[in-house]
């Protein structure tokens, strides 16, 4: 699925906007940060909130007027109409348990879906220096230096190796996941948190990262665009490929995502 000219301004506004984020995100990261609880238990610190508000005061400056689902805003009950035709997905920050911990695995996603597919988005990550883009046929890794971006350098997914290396969750490993690694024992198997395992297949360090458990379609948007650009897909269990837009249920119901395994090149 091709892009029209104006998504390419589209995409550059997207990688403005996740670096301005991730300038935020790092503020809060030197300075120290309070952790709370959101009522579905998950933890959000004044980073998250910060972050998101860099990203939707942007697209209202530009007047964007595509409907964006945006993690925080979501979670507060304002979740625009948006069908699975033409919108965003964004989480602001990404591998929040990873921040809180002071670990560098977290990210800023900004993702656009059409058609119920992810096929741009951006993936930054600022404590490593890192901001990952793409479009459809084409992926990038592009370093970062004083919040800069440097030149950019495309990156392709790999055909799968024998033994797989395995990326899983950090933070959310579960019974399913073990089972998973075991069925595949000589596999090398690689921790690391948020849409950074994405990444790391995109770029070709990783074969298999399998998803098991309760995901939400904005933590995974931006990291299955740039994996599907680079030539991967992530893909349900029964092996159809990974749908975004609301699917039933109310409110943040609507975009929970599936089990998943994403996979490099030849899935």
């Amino acid at each position: 699925m091709g892009m029209m000219k104006d998504d390419a301004a589209l995409l550059a506004l997207f990688e403005e906007l996740a670096l301005a984020a991730g300038a935020a995100i790092m503020q809060h990261y030197e300075a120290g940060f309070e952790v709370e609880q959101k009522a579905d238990d998950t933890p959000v610190t004044a980073a998250d909130r910060a972050a998101e508000r860099v990203i939707l005061d942007g697209f209202r400056n530009v007047g964007l007027g595509t409907p964006c689902v945006s993690e925080e805003a979501a979670s507060g009950g304002v979740i625009p109409a948006c069908g699975d035709g033409n919108f965003l997905l964004v989480d602001p920050l990404d591998g929040t348990r990873e921040f809180i911990a002071r670990r560098p695995d977290f990210t800023v996603n900004i993702g656009l879906i059409r058609n119920g597919e992810p096929v741009a988005g951006v993936v930054y990550a600022p404590a490593r220096d890192l901001l990952y883009s793409a479009r459809p046929g084409a992926a990038f890794e592009i370093p970062v230096v004083g919040g800069k971006p440097q030149e950019r350098q495309t990156i392709r997914a790999r055909p799968r190796r024998t033994p797989p290396a395995i990326v899983a969750s950090r933070s959310h490993c579960t019974d399913e996941t073990r089972a998973f690694i075991a069925r595949h024992p000589d596999a090398e198997t690689v921790s690391i948190g948020s849409s950074l395992k994405f990444c790391m297949i995109a770029r070709g360090d990783a074969d298999l990262y399998p998803r098991f458990g309760r995901t939400m379609q904005w933590d995974t948007a931006a990291g299955d665009a740039v994996l599907r650009a680079a030539g991967g897909m992530a893909h349900t269990l029964d092996g159809a490929p990974l749908t975004y837009g609301p699917k039933g249920g109310e409110g943040l119901e609507a975009f929970v995502s599936p089990s998943f395994v994403a996979e490099g090149a030849g899935w």
